[in-house]
């Protein structure tokens, strides 16, 4: 069997790394600012 390898091009890694940067830095300013409010993956809020 053969495998398939697929290049990924440098700027692609880059630009997802910056996502993931900008989702981290993102969740730590407004989801512990509003805990209140419902949560994305469909949960029970949680009221404080």
């Amino acid at each position: 069997m053969s495998e398939i390898v697929r290049f990924i091009p440098k700027s692609e890694l880059e630009r997802a790394r910056l996502i993931r940067e900008a989702r981290a830095i993102y969740d730590s300013i407004f989801l512990s600012a509003a805990p209140d409010q419902a949560p994305q993956n469909g949960g029970e809020s949680v009221k404080t």
